[in-house]
């Protein structure tokens, strides 16, 4: 009973050393003011982005090492990625060092905000000031309405946001402005000062505006630019050290703008191209490395030759067209095939070992994919296999076998949901490899054709006929 009750007395203690450093934590954050805050909004795809300058100014008595980003519950569950970079500099000479920025859980939140925490390079001391650059991309924000168009309908999409920026500290002066594809906007919220001139929005600026403050606006707007939806993407990349690197990518793709409602007519919309499923697509771009080769596309048809391929040193671009143009709620699932210099993506190390640098993500632009798989197939007889990547990312292993394979090839397996152009950076595989390896499938054969060649003159130099004695 007594060690119960003593167990009991150190969880309670813990629990309030936990309590005090958070609220030492809120304390110590509520010493930060933000002196100007700037927020540009790019509504022209259907991805969003947000790009905020903050000027973050430390009026507390201690120094200051964090600076908390405050979101909706609505907009954190569509954010994909998220980066911060301090500024450095003045003019020409400015620069960005990019900041280690983390999710955090802080207790009592108003209203269910989520929090992203900044951690600076350098501690903020009293009095002193810092520039903080801040992007990030939302996905699915764009809700169509009407939510069904005819062919002959443009898409127009409603984007809702606040007029003030919601922040975890005080401001004393801040601006907003959104941009939209065209003038053509039906409505929008006006919350005084607010203007619009032709595809801008400007709301502000607004003064000493107090924490957690928001007042909410719609902008309702005509968008027919391609709602381009990867619902599922599985990347195979096999790395052969006989020098050649093969990529195949399987797509699930679908329309993710109003969806389309009535007969389709082929006629209308050929007869008629800028008027007539204006907010349809026929054509994709993916941004492929050079020098590629061997490049297919086909869907469960077959091969698809509605493809054009423009290659140089520098890049190359492949211009895929389904087979059918895809309108609101319209899918496809092809499949991509190109093969790869392998001495481009495999070097070695300093500690021996060798590794793939290769471009995370999908090489379609403008595209949000909403469950990606990436598969680097190593050689057999590889060790010890890890991944680097610079954002999360859930990490396996697999084994596959091929053809001559013995104790098969290990995969390193990476998943990601809710992914966008910008997570199209490199990443790399590290894996321990003994050049022996390289011989086994040929002494394999070898020693297939050596049996085979003694076996058929075994056979040959045998007597297996019956006679009489």
């Amino acid at each position: 009973m007594e060690a119960a009750s003593a167990k009991h007395g150190v969880y309670i203690l813990l629990f309030s050393l936990v309590t005090l450093s958070r609220l030492s934590h809120l304390a110590a954050s509520s010493d930060l003011q933000i002196v100007d805050a700037e927020r540009r909004i790019d509504v022209i795809s259907h991805i969003v982005r947000v790009y905020l300058t903050l000027k973050v100014e430390n009026t507390g008595k201690s120094s200051a090492s964090e600076v908390l980003l405050a979101f909706s519950p609505e907009q954190a569950k569509h954010i994909s990625i998220l980066q911060a970079a301090v500024v450095v500099g003045k003019k020409r000479k400015k620069s960005y060092l990019s900041l280690k920025v983390n999710p955090t859980d802080l207790p009592d939140s108003p209203n269910g905000t989520k929090y992203y925490t900044a951690y600076l390079l350098n501690p903020l001391k009293t009095g002193e000031s810092v520039t903080i650059e801040v992007m990030y991309a939302l996905t699915h924000s764009l809700q169509p309405f009407p939510v069904e168009i005819s062919q002959s309908e443009p898409q127009l999409v409603y984007y809702h946001d606040s007029a003030l920026i919601l922040s975890h500290y005080y401001i004393k002066r801040q601006k907003t402005m959104i941009r939209t594809p065209s003038s053509k906007v039906e409505s929008f919220t006006r919350v005084e000062p607010a203007d619009r001139k032709g595809a801008e929005l400007k709301y502000g600026p607004y003064e000493d505006r107090s924490p957690y403050s928001y007042s909410p606006v719609i902008i309702h707007f005509e968008n027919n630019n391609p709602f381009a939806v990867v619902e599922e993407l599985v990347r195979e990349v096999e790395i052969s050290h006989w020098g050649n690197l093969q990529i195949t990518e399987h797509y699930k793709l679908a329309h993710g703008g109003a969806r389309h409602k009535g007969v389709f007519s082929r006629v209308e919309y050929q007869g008629r191209p800028s008027g007539s499923g204006a907010s349809s697509f026929k054509h994709l771009l993916a941004k492929l490395p050079p020098r590629v080769h061997s490049v297919y596309y086909r869907d469960n048809i077959g091969n698809i030759s509605s493809s054009h391929l423009r290659s140089d040193f520098k890049k190359s671009e492949l211009e895929i067209e389904p087979r059918y143009p895809l309108f609101g709620g319209w899918k496809a699932t092809f499949t991509i095939g190109y093969g790869l210099p392998l001495q481009d993506f495999l070097f070695e190390s300093d500690d021996g070992r060798r590794y793939l640098n290769f471009s995370f993500g999908c090489p379609i632009t403008e595209t949000v994919v909403d469950s990606l798989t990436v598969k680097v197939v190593l050689p057999e007889g590889s060790k010890n296999p890890s991944a680097l990547l610079s954002f999360h990312a859930e990490q396996n292993l697999e084994t596959s076998y091929s053809y001559l394979d013995v104790v098969g090839r290990p995969v390193v397996v990476l998943k990601k949901k809710n992914v966008v152009p910008d997570h199209n950076i490199p990443f790399q595989v590290y894996y321990e490899f003994h050049p022996l390896f390289m011989l086994a499938e040929p002494l394999m054969l070898t020693s297939v054709f050596f049996l085979l060649f003694v076996t058929s003159l075994a056979y040959l130099h045998m007597d297996i006929s019956i006679r009489k004695s």
